[in-house]
């Protein structure tokens, strides 16, 4: 009993017969269309995602097995969250919220791949993935409700397994995402213009000691690079000429 195993990559629901999957099936004789109908079936709810898929061909009786992998877990953390990017700054900067629920469904979707042996376990593990991405969990800084999790807070909701919102939920978390969002930007703001005030006030001192003075008021690095960014030959001499810095400075702090 030969057996062919062809291993893609695509997006949940939109297997087509085109590139890479077609061209790759056409050699073993099974039916393709059947092939992307049952991959598009396993996969729908997954869409807007990646998904590893292998496809095991039996090449005797042309028959076939579809086994999906899952996006890691910070892609269904996204899709979760409803939001493209996670924060360029996850202590400071926080751009989403999830409620138990949707860290209790994830962490049944990654059950095959999560380290923990427990539900319990492995929903602590998408939090700590939460923490790293500038999400909260339930309102709060995602160690925070780590902790709950220790402490039995979420204890019913863990045995009981309920994965779905209410739409008032929703509606909430949505509303929650806006707030955060707003708070993000008032937050730049403040920070751009505190970095524009000392660049000024420093104006004719080497890029990098501005720059390692901004570090110490805890300006987000981004910020830092936009407004003072390294001088030619910089990262490899460590000193830029003091020209170049005071010229520097002086174009950040007009901007």
């Amino acid at each position: 009993m030969a057996k062919n195993t062809i291993e893609v990559l695509i997006e949940g629901g939109k297997a087509t017969a085109a590139p890479p999957l077609g061209p790759a099936l056409g050699p073993t004789g099974v039916n393709i269309g059947q092939v992307v109908a049952e991959i598009n079936r396993k996969t729908e709810s997954f869409k807007g995602m990646q998904v590893p898929v292998k496809v095991i061909v039996d090449t005797d009786t042309k028959t076939f097995e579809i086994k999906v992998g899952t996006p890691p877990t910070a892609q269904l953390i996204k899709k979760e969250a409803q939001i493209e990017k996670a924060s360029k700054n996850p202590r400071d900067e926080k751009v989403a919220d999830l409620k138990i629920e949707q860290v209790i469904k994830i962490a049944k979707m990654k059950e095959d791949s999560l380290l923990g042996v427990t539900l319990k376990e492995r929903v602590k593990e998408v939090m700590r993935t939460c923490n790293g991405m500038g999400i909260l969990v339930e309102g709060k800084p995602a160690l925070e409700s780590i902790k709950d999790v220790d402490a039995g807070v979420y204890d019913a909701e863990i045995r009981s397994g309920k994965t779905e919102l209410s739409a008032e939920e929703l509606r909430q978390l949505e509303e929650e995402k806006k707030k955060l969002a707003e708070e993000i930007a008032k937050k730049r703001e403040e920070f751009t213009a505190k970095a524009k005030e000392v660049i000024s006030a420093m104006q004719g001192k080497e890029s990098r000691i501005i720059r390692h003075k901004l570090r110490e008021l805890k300006i987000p690095e981004d910020i830092i690079m936009e407004l003072l960014p390294p001088e030619p030959g910089e990262a490899a001499a460590g000193k830029p000429g003091a020209a170049g810095a005071a010229g520097a400075a002086g174009a950040a702090a007009k901007k």
